[in-house]
Formats: C-alpha cells, structure tokens, sequence
C-alpha cells in the first residue's frame, strides 16, 4: 500500500510543480504583451501588429484562468493526500510533497 502512496505523493508532485510554472510562464507573457503593446503604441507602430499583439494577449489571458483552475485543483488534491497519509511522511517523496505545497502555495487562489 505504501508504495502506491509513495508513487501517487510522487507524480501528484510532479503534476503540481508542472501547473505552477504553466501559471506562471503564462502570468509572465501576459505581462510582457502588455509592455510591448505600450511600446508599440508608444512609437507610433502599425495599428495591424498591435492588434495582432493584442490578439496575442486576450489568447493568453484566457488560458491563465484554466491554468490556475488546474494549479488550484492539483494544490488541493496533493495538500488532501498529504494531510490524511500520514504513514509515509518519512519519505523522501512526502518531503518534497509538503516542500512543493510551501513553494507554490504563493500562487493558489481562492
């Protein structure tokens, strides 16, 4: 039993760290859309690759909900699986479940 827990703790890890860096690749491209579309505004560019950036970034914007959907849900499915199996917490993979929550409890939401 415990080596199934161990491999679950294991790959819900894995599932948890591979969201929040999704979460956060597409937090980072929403943002650096936004300064390139300023600047292109700001120098006067062609309204047709504004637009195309802006398109660009509405694509990225509605993707970050979804991502943080699926962060939110893997974050609370590990924190379950952490809290109610206490019979492997001298695991190594029960460490870095619980050092994987810490880390990314900063992008959880409500």
């Amino acid at each position: 039993m415990s080596e199934n827990l161990v491999k679950q703790l294991r790959i819900k890890t894995g599932v948890l760290k591979r969201c929040c860096k999704e979460l956060i690749m597409y937090q980072k491209e929403g943002v650096q859309l936004q300064e390139k579309i300023k600047k292109m505004q700001d120098e006067g560019q062609d309204v047709y690759y504004i637009k195309k950036q802006d398109q660009l970034l509405q694509e990225t914007n509605t993707v970050i909900p979804d991502c943080q959907k699926r962060f939110n849900k893997a974050h609370h499915d590990l924190k379950t699986l952490v809290e109610e199996e206490k019979s492997v917490e001298e695991s190594e993979e029960y460490k870095a479940a619980v050092a994987g929550l810490k880390d990314t409890a900063t992008s959880l939401t409500a």
